[in-house]
């Protein structure tokens, strides 16, 4: 499947779009403040952010819970690339928009697949959901109450309207 004109990786079925990611609540609302002009600005319409220089507010995020490391410990954590200097959100905003890379498409793409079935066989095992859970893969661009399939069906029938 192509979206925006590129190859899409088979194996990789967010279940939400860059837009619905910052309209819901993520990071805090501080992620994008420094790099919000390499990406349409029209996606920042109804984005939940804080101003530039404020301090991320958790209330911001969808499940009203702090669940991200600052950019500092992804960095002293090794999950920083020259390419994608924010991480992870920044390069699947990127892979969007139809940008590839083949070595951190690859990178990211395996990163998503293991936190995602970490989370998700946590959850499936206790069969429920934390709020922090819930931000960490709403983060991930994943909907938790997704079996994987459903999620893989999901991306299917939305996103190749796009």
């Amino acid at each position: 499947m192509k979206i925006n004109g590129a190859k899409w990786d088979e194996s990789f079925y967010p279940s939400f779009t860059p837009e619905e990611l910052l309209r819901m609540g993520i990071f805090g609302g501080k992620y994008f403040n420094n790099i919000k002009d390499q990406f349409p600005l029209d996606w920042f319409d109804d984005a939940k952010m804080v101003e530039p220089g404020k301090a991320a507010d958790p209330n911001l995020n969808y499940y009203k819970v702090n669940a991200s490391l600052t950019l500092s410990e992804w960095k002293e954590k090794g999950w920083i690339y020259a390419v994608d200097p924010n991480g992870w959100m920044q390069w699947y905003f990127h892979y969007f928009l139809g940008r590839r890379n083949k070595e951190m498409d690859t990178v990211q793409i395996n990163r998503w697949k293991s936190l995602v079935a970490r989370h998700m066989g946590q959850i499936k095992k206790k069969g429920s959901y934390t709020p922090k859970q819930g931000q960490t893969l709403l983060h991930w661009a994943y909907d938790v109450n997704l079996t994987p399939e459903q999620a893989r069906v999901k991306f299917k029938t939305k996103f190749s309207k796009i």
